[in-house]
């Protein structure tokens, strides 16, 4: 399961965001996504892929795909 796809099935189960309206591009407040949401999508991506995003790295990430490179790059470095 590739990261944006667990993005897009967290935000359509709970927050019922339609899937295909979610990009890499997507703006995390133009979705109405507050600092606790967004911890939830972080928590996800932590139990799914077995990582730690520490708070400095994710307090400025503004878009999807910032999360997504993020998130990327820690599973690599886990390995």
């Amino acid at each position: 399961m590739d990261s944006l796809h667990i993005v897009q099935q967290y935000l359509n189960e709970h927050h019922s965001i339609p899937p295909e309206t979610i990009t890499p591009d997507t703006v995390l407040d133009e979705i109405n996504i507050d600092s606790l949401s967004f911890l939830g999508l972080v928590f996800e991506f932590e139990s799914k892929l077995g990582i730690n995003a520490p708070d400095k790295e994710i307090i400025n990430i503004k878009t999807i795909g910032e999360l997504i490179s993020l998130v990327e790059r820690l599973s690599v470095e886990k390995k």
